[in-house]
């Protein structure tokens, strides 16, 4: 039994069906062999929103089709409060991966920042299809929606 549920942790992780943490989602990989990589992702580690935007600034000059360096820089811009830079960072990551899990997420809550619910629901909708199994990404928006209707009577 032990061995069949080591199994379906494997396929679901390989799924991408496994809740992620709340921040962004990537490769270690790249933390590995890029030092700027590394580095922003200790800046959003510490909130330090400005440096995590100059660190990974520098890494999508050289990866501009990495998603996930796309989806750190929304985030990071987001928590600047930088909406207009956030959402074109997170398109970019949705057109570059259309499943990134985090992007449609990020891209949701920042959507509601801008007074924007059905365009957060459009996000919505897409980890609801990619989720195998509930998924943190899912999860957290449908808060995020559900407390943005509570606050606004929408």
């Amino acid at each position: 039994m032990r061995a069949v549920t080591v199994v379906l942790v494997a396929v679901l992780a390989l799924a991408g069906a496994v809740p992620a943490t709340g921040e962004p989602q990537d490769s270690d990989v790249d933390a590995a062999r890029d030092p700027d990589y590394a580095a922003g992702k200790e800046a959003i580690a510490s909130k330090d929103w400005r440096r995590a935007v100059e660190r990974f600034e520098r890494v999508v000059r050289r990866e501009p089709d990495n998603a996930d360096v796309q989806n750190y820089l929304g985030f990071a811009y987001r928590n600047l409060g930088d909406l207009p830079c956030a959402l074109l960072h997170y398109r970019h990551a949705l057109e570059i991966n259309p499943r990134h899990r985090g992007a449609h997420e990020y891209a949701g809550e920042a959507q509601l920042m801008a007074g924007n619910l059905d365009k957060a629901l459009e996000h919505l909708a897409a980890p609801r299809q990619i989720c195998l199994m509930p998924c943190e990404e899912l999860t957290d928006l449908e808060r995020a929606i559900t407390a943005y209707r509570a606050r606004t009577g929408r």
